[in-house]
């Protein structure tokens, strides 16, 4: 019997309407936004497009969670380097 702990999905649809389940890695703030780290629920990990997804999360005016794409690369990869630090730094230690 095979059980998963902690893993949390989340749907979400994109402009062309299209629904996508995405399994939440991780949540940081930084430079006074909030992002969340993403891998696709729904996609096979030997697919190409296969990857972390990052979005930057905000909460609307009845509280609840929206997230955007990052459109900045450099925003974009900056945050990139700093996940890969939060998720996977201890790994590199030796």
């Amino acid at each position: 019997m095979s059980e998963e702990f902690g893993s949390d999905f989340v749907t979400i649809v994109d402009d062309d309407g299209q629904e996508f389940e995405l399994e939440l890695l991780d949540t940081m703030d930084y430079n006074g936004n909030t992002y969340t780290a993403f891998l696709p629920a729904d996609m096979a990990e030997d697919d190409p497009d296969y990857g972390m997804i990052i979005l930057r999360s905000q909460l609307d005016e009845s509280g609840e969670e929206l997230y955007e794409s990052i459109d900045d690369e450099d925003e974009l990869n900056d945050v990139y380097e700093h996940f890969m630090v939060l998720l996977f730094d201890d790994e590199d230690e030796e």
